[in-house]
């Protein structure tokens, strides 16, 4: 699988460059309609009509997680959209690891930011601000029913959150690291993030205030 690393070492975080730059596309003037393809993932959601929460749980068994023929489908804001907030979430990923993370290096699927942020906006559709309403709290997951929280991603600054999204990531155990005793863990710092993760809405409305 392909992968990307965050190797910028938390001591000296100002000698490392990043590793890509990208061009900010950011509009959230409207509100996302488009209906997202999910082909190849598996999605399952469940809805708590007493809290106002929704889980959804995504499993992706393809190492093509996001098809380029399934983009060709997003018209051209909904594409610059997506790409905007997966690089946000990359740059909210970097912070995080020299902030939170005790170690020299973390691997990501190369498409991981780019499936998050699809679903996040297609979660975001039927909100009454649409994404610009979101606030996105990043959580990981070291051992099962042990996470931390490692960064907070407001979409709009301008806007006052209707809703919050909790995205949990888990460390990938399936890689030879994992085949390690646990000294040598310890000793090579590097984290390989899943490309499985969790995405939990959060409604701070109730749904008759929408309308």
């Amino acid at each position: 699988d392909k992968m990307e690393i965050l190797s910028v070492q938390n001591q000296y975080p100002e000698r490392f460059s990043i590793i890509s730059n990208t061009t900010k596309t950011k509009d959230w003037s409207t509100s996302l309609q488009t209906t997202h393809s999910t082909t190849k993932t598996d999605v399952n959601t469940t809805i708590n009509s007493n809290t106002n929460t929704t889980t959804t749980s995504v499993n992706n068994n393809s190492p093509n997680y996001l098809a380029d023929e399934e983009l060709l489908y997003c018209d051209k804001f909904e594409l610059a959209a997506i790409n905007d907030l997966a690089s946000r979430l990359l740059e909210e990923l970097r912070a995080a690891k020299s902030r939170n993370l005790t170690c020299t290096e973390v691997s990501i699927p190369c498409d991981l930011t780019t499936r998050i942020a699809s679903e996040i906006i297609r979660v975001s559709e039927r909100e009454p601000c649409g994404i610009r309403g979101c606030t996105l709290y990043i959580e990981f997951e070291e051992e099962p029913q042990n996470s931390r929280r490692i960064g907070t991603l407001k979409v709009d600054h301008e806007m006052v959150s209707t809703f919050e999204l909790y995205l949990t990531l888990r460390q990938d155990k399936r890689g030879w690291a994992s085949l390690l005793p646990q000294f040598m863990k310890n000793l090579s710092r590097s984290i390989t993030i899943s490309p499985e993760f969790n995405l939990t809405k959060h409604k701070l409305y109730s749904p008759n205030e929408s309308s």
